[in-house]
């Protein structure tokens, strides 16, 4: 079923107020990888309020989604979700990244409810979910796996292995997205480790590739929809982002992978993210 206006309004409210979050945390902290934080945010706000079946007060209920943020530096994005979809009180999150908080910069599984797998040591997470998936095959379960991974770390060799076996069992309740910022940590992914031409990749592995503005909640309900149909090659979104994402002074600068704010940025960063959805 197409995603309705009504949907989209709502998602968009709640982008709001994960970029919001996404900037008061990276404050508190004295600083967070904000901007593939702030990329993933419409990525992860469809996915935990529109798509994934989960029951935050079941956290491990046996059939829930699974969901598996590859580019666990994003922790500072994931954690104010998982708060807002009713985990855990955001008011927890004022100790993010501190001495004996449960929030690391990136999450532990064991100490965070909702958290599928720790994640972090980037190339890791396309090879955990395809297991979750074959699992759930194998017990002959519905539940869809979903795995976000950062676009530097498909340089590694281990998420193309993934994706060659992905394809050979026709894994299809495996639904991969790239967040395609084209920045990594040192640099464009271009220049580091190019990528392109990233969709031929991917076909050439077995996959249906649909590439889509992953900042358009429409764009991205119709490739997930997509990916819900196959029944014969699993599917990959390539979600094309920007860097620091309605952050006027940190989109597509590459210094904002990490960065930190005193409360003049972060003044500025709120005004700009209330600016891009007509809150001003």
């Amino acid at each position: 079923m197409p995603i309705t206006p009504e949907e989209i309004a709502e998602l968009k409210e709640h982008a709001w107020q994960l970029r919001r979050d996404i900037i008061d945390v990276t404050e508190w902290a004295g600083g967070a990888h904000i901007g593939g934080g702030l990329s993933i945010a419409d990525i992860l706000v469809i996915l935990y309020f529109k798509y994934l079946h989960i029951d935050p007060t079941q956290p491990e209920l046996a059939n829930r989604d699974r969901l598996i943020v590859s580019k666990g530096h994003a922790g500072v994005a994931i954690a104010p979700v998982l708060a807002r979809r009713g985990y855990f009180s955001f008011d927890l999150l004022s100790e993010f990244n501190k001495f004996k908080s449960p929030f690391g910069m990136h999450l532990d599984s064991m100490k965070v409810k909702g958290v599928d797998a720790s994640t972090g040591s980037l190339g890791h997470g396309l090879p955990m979910a395809l297991g979750l998936a074959l699992g759930a095959r194998l017990q002959q379960q519905n539940w869809t796996t979903y795995c976000v991974l950062g676009d530097g770390e498909c340089n590694e060799g281990t998420i193309w292995e993934a994706a060659m076996a992905a394809s050979h069992f026709k894994v299809t309740n495996l639904i991969t997205i790239v967040d395609r910022n084209q920045l990594m940590i040192d640099g464009p992914t271009e220049e580091v480790m190019s990528l392109e031409p990233f969709a031929d990749k991917w076909r050439a592995f077995g996959f249906l590739v649909q590439e889509v503005d992953g900042h358009d909640f429409n764009a991205l309900a119709g490739a997930i929809d997509y990916a819900h149909e196959q029944q014969e090659a699993p599917v990959v979104i390539i979600a094309k982002t920007v860097k620091g994402k309605g952050v006027e002074y940190m989109e597509n600068d590459v210094k904002w992978h990490y960065g930190s704010m005193n409360s003049v940025l972060a003044h500025r960063a709120r005004q700009s993210v209330d600016a891009l959805y007509g809150k001003a």
